[in-house]
């Protein structure tokens, strides 16, 4: 389910910060921090919304680091301070996505996990939709193109994006029944 707010302005005698006003029977209402009224709409998921949340949490998962903390001794290390005509040759350090929060992180689990709906006989559906959920974090581009997952699967990339779209109607079959 997608939850779309809308800034509705400055009410006073709604509530308390926090308290959900019903409005409709997929309107609610929430007074912020700061006074203000939001409105939330609660929409069924459809596949472009799916689409949407499978590639961010791939650019979520992409953009975490590969490495954490070592148990390794750590020796100091001074930074040393070069000027333009002794640097030379070196290269500036390769850009990489800032570090996803920790609710990017908990929603890719949860985006993760939608595809438990594409059943476990259709592995190759569910390899498909896995992998083309992943998009590099900066460039937005999507790291396998339906050619190369083709190749990869040896067969048709027209059959590659049918097999996506299948598996997308999956999830989207499967958050509608759960409710």
């Amino acid at each position: 389910m997608a939850v779309v707010l809308t800034k509705l302005g400055r009410f006073v005698g709604m509530g308390g910060f926090g308290e959900q006003v019903r409005i409709g029977p997929d309107l609610t209402a929430r007074e912020s921090r700061d006074g203000l009224i939001y409105e939330e709409r609660v929409t069924k998921p459809n596949a472009a919304q799916v689409v949407a949340r499978l590639e961010s949490a791939g650019a979520t998962l992409l953009a975490l680091p590969g490495r954490g903390h070592s148990t390794k001794l750590r020796q100091m290390r001074f930074d040393i301070v070069h000027t333009a005509l002794e640097a030379y040759g070196w290269a500036p350090p390769p850009l990489r996505a800032p570090t996803p929060g920790a609710t990017a992180i908990s929603d890719m689990d949860t985006v993760f996990g939608w595809l438990r709906f594409i059943p476990d006989g259709n592995f190759v559906m569910r390899r498909v939709v896995g992998a083309r959920a992943l998009v590099h974090p900066l460039t937005c581009r999507h790291l396998f193109t339906w050619r190369r997952l083709g190749a990869t699967l040896r067969a048709d990339h027209k059959s590659v994006q049918r097999w996506h779209g299948q598996g997308v109607a999956m999830i989207v079959a499967g958050l509608l029944a759960e409710g």
